[in-house]
């Protein structure tokens, strides 16, 4: 099929309108919209592992989560970082697409997709907007209650392995049955996660502070943290059949298993002092 038609079924399942008025760099960056795409590639990120990839493979097209072009630039030349992968992208013939906060709050987007990787049923969104179904973040409930640190491990065992892991701040021994997930950088979203009864919020990339005084407030939910590259993984293979059914199973798909999360090193504590009050 036609990349150009591609693009208007990835546009109709996740409406660029949709995203984040700051979200930058999603639909096309690069690539002919009459050019054929036979295969394509889903990474969450579009780094140079994952160009690599993408023309290693021979596909088409490279999808990912993650813009390319995410924050401004004044050169894409080829002795520059961005400039490189564009470049190499152009040369062997390999379009790229990027669906970010628009994926995000879609249904069927990054965090339907990060709510049933753990098992989660009678799915709302977190914060919805004025159409069913959508809006930011996910809320659901487990089949049968966890304590909080069974919880974690539930989490750790669903998701992509990461060299960070999972951890949990809260009771251990909270029970946990309503739980809230919202993909990627989901700090703002921990008192609205409390707000709508949740006993857990899985999210990424958390800060101290936040964290601290969020759970300071009576009836705060707990808060898991797993690795952003983990929490948005599930959604590839979501993205992976959506293509296929645009393309009426003319387009070969390949959902890339490298892990792009950038830590390479975790070196356990070896003692700790008790936890405060």
């Amino acid at each position: 099929m036609r990349l150009g038609e591609l693009l208007v079924g990835l546009d109709r399942a996740y409406p660029p309108e949709r995203a984040e008025s700051w979200d930058t760099g999603i639909g096309l960056t690069c690539g002919d919209p009459e050019s054929v795409v036979d295969s394509v590639l889903l990474a969450v990120d579009a780094n140079a592992a994952t160009v690599a990839e993408a023309v290693d493979l021979g596909v088409d097209l490279l999808l990912t989560h993650h813009p390319l072009l995410f924050r401004p630039v004044q050169s894409v030349a080829a002795d520059r970082p961005k400039g490189a992968l564009i470049h190499r992208l152009i040369t062997a013939g390999v379009a790229h697409v990027a669906a970010h906060t628009n994926a995000d709050v879609a249904v069927d987007g990054v965090n339907d997709a990060l709510a049933r990787a753990l098992e989660l049923t009678e799915l709302r969104p977190l914060r919805p907007t004025d159409t069913p179904g959508v809006g930011l973040g996910r809320v659901g409930v487990l089949g049968e209650p966890l304590r909080l640190a069974a919880f974690a491990e539930l989490v750790a065992a669903r998701l992509p392995a990461t060299v960070g892991g999972v951890r949990a701040a809260g009771d251990p021994d909270r029970t946990v049955r309503t739980v809230a997930v919202c993909g990627g950088a989901g700090d703002s979203e921990l008192g609205r996660a409390s707000d709508v009864g949740a006993d857990v919020v899985v999210t990424s990339d958390l800060r101290h502070h936040a964290v601290d005084e969020h759970l300071a407030t009576p009836g705060a939910a707990a808060v898991v943290e797993v690795a952003h590259w983990a929490g948005e993984w599930p959604w590839l293979a979501h993205a992976a059949r959506l293509i296929q059914a645009i393309g009426a199973g003319t387009v070969v798909t390949t959902v890339s298993t490298r892990r792009t999360d950038p830590w390479t090193v975790h070196a356990a504590s070896r003692s700790l002092p008790p936890p405060g009050p």
